[in-house]
């Protein structure tokens, strides 16, 4: 007697703490029969779904299930029911108490035969956290392809193995990469940098490689990597990724600027010559000049001649020649240094130092702009002699600001033919008897110079006007302030 209940007190404990694990565990405990009705269903309900026990029991379980789940949830059951050893795992939305969708994943096990059981038990948890993430991993894999795919420039991705001894091997390329380059992902993934491009080009890679990892964060640089004819030069940019604190990989992307290199050399060249040019004119032909004007002057004193006015006319044309050369020679290269400058003072002070006669000068807005000043003295200075030469000592010039990053210059005078616009540009270019035709190359360069862009039109009372647009580039720009 005494053993029976001492075996019945411990079966109640037995009961007792198996019914406490039950409700205390996180996972949902629930028991359907073979016709999915629920019989059973843990304390843990009212925290994954908001239920109270006994709301759920005696329902159908696939009733809450979200419709587009329910085949895949009766494929489940119809599993365990015909192979009562088998356990299968399914993932379905189960509807909420407050009437939203909750992602459950539940492993079903035949307890048929169990005594105490007598059904199939669904031992399941939410994992919509977990879901969420994955279709938001998902979202980003697919826009990472998407971006791979049909980026323009050219995408190279980098793993980076070992500690103390870093080694760097090639995982993927993007398409736009093998169309530049003609490598594809399958001949260098898993290669080091010296396995594709040799041990010299492949250590130089490595070199900027090893550069990023210690900085800890995005380096740019140029490269020179020849990989064909039309591709040499690359300006690259490249970043570390994290994982578990530590750079696990690197992603580079780089752009072919082969023919921008390529032009700056040229420009640079093409300087250069020209400054060996400007130097011949100023020594070699200034000072004989110079010579040559002191002899006409002191002539003209001594004796008379018809001759003496067109060689003084000659010599001074060739001075204008050789000043405009010499401006149009120093004036192209790229403004380095400048200052706000108020659109008022400069026109004004270049006003003053041209011949204009009886014109007029309308200033229609004041402005401040960025530029050098010196240079922007030849604009102001060319465009008002030109208005001057062109429209009469009587024209009228108006100066303003053009939209948000521009100013124009304008007169009243003839105007300039739209089918020559185009023309009054280049270099010699003159309409008037005894004009270098340098004066508007001069503009256009030291505008260039700027960064500015230059046009030619119709001005406001049928004159020349000419528009200049402050262009953008990166993040530098000249503005009006």
């Amino acid at each position: 007697m005494g053993d029976e209940t001492g075996l019945q007190r411990a079966g109640e404990r037995g009961t007792e703490w198996y019914r406490t694990i039950v409700e205390e565990v996180n996972d949902l405990a629930t028991v359907v029969d073979s016709d999915g009705t629920i019989t059973y269903v843990s304390p843990a309900v009212r925290r994954v779904l908001g239920y109270d026990p006994e709301e759920l029991v005696g329902r159908t379980g696939y009733e809450l299930v979200h419709p587009d789940d329910r085949e895949r949830n009766a494929a489940a059951m119809e599993t365990v029911l015909s192979d009562p050893s088998e356990a299968a795992t399914v993932e379905v939305r189960f509807r909420h108490a407050d009437g939203s969708w909750r992602w459950i994943e539940a492993t079903l096990r035949n307890r048929l035969d169990d005594g105490v059981i007598d059904g199939v038990l669904l031992s399941s948890r939410d994992v919509t956290e977990r879901k969420e993430y994955q279709a938001e991993a998902e979202k980003l894999a697919e826009e990472y392809e998407a971006l791979l795919d049909n980026v323009e420039d050219a995408i190279f991705l980098i793993n980076v193995e070992g500690d103390d001894e870093l080694r760097f091997e090639f995982e993927r390329l993007s398409p736009s990469y093998e169309r530049q380059t003609g490598i594809t992902t399958e001949e260098v993934q898993g290669k080091t940098p010296r396995d594709v491009f040799g041990a010299e080009e492949g250590a130089e890679l490595e070199a900027n490689y090893h550069r990023c990892v210690k900085a800890g964060e995005p380096i740019s640089y140029q490269e020179e990597l020849q990989v064909d004819e039309g591709a040499r030069f690359w300006q690259t940019k490249i970043a570390p990724v994290m994982t578990d604190g530590e750079i696990a990989r690197l992603v580079g992307i780089t752009r072919n600027v082969t023919e921008r290199v390529e032009r700056e050399r040229r420009l640079r060249q093409q300087n250069e010559r020209l400054d060996e040019f400007a130097s011949v004119i100023s020594h070699d032909l200034r000072n004989p000049l110079t010579v040559a004007n002191g002899r006409a002057s002191l002539l003209a004193e001594q004796v008379e001649s018809e001759h003496l006015d067109p060689l003084q006319r000659a010599l001074d044309r060739m001075e204008a020649i050789v000043e405009d050369t010499l401006t149009l020679a120093r004036q192209g290269d790229t403004i380095r240094d400048t200052e706000p400058i108020g659109l008022t003072d400069l026109v004004g002070s270049c006003w003053a130092t041209v011949d204009t006669g009886d014109a007029t000068i309308e200033i229609e807005d004041e402005t401040t702009i960025e530029g050098d000043r010196d240079r922007l003295r030849h604009v102001f200075e060319n465009l008002f002699r030109n208005a001057v030469e062109h429209g009469g000592p009587e024209v009228t010039v108006r100066v303003g600001r053009l939209g948000d990053y521009g100013i124009y210059v304008e007169d009243d005078g003839p105007g300039i033919p739209e089918d020559r616009r185009e023309d009054v540009f280049e270099p010699g270019h003159s309409s008037r008897r005894g004009g270098t035709g340098f004066g508007l190359t001069i503009v256009k360069r030291i505008a260039e110079a700027h960064g500015w862009a230059v046009s030619v039109t119709e001005g406001t009372d049928g004159g020349a006007r000419f528009e200049f647009e402050f262009e953008f580039e990166g993040e530098e720009q000249n503005d009006l302030v």
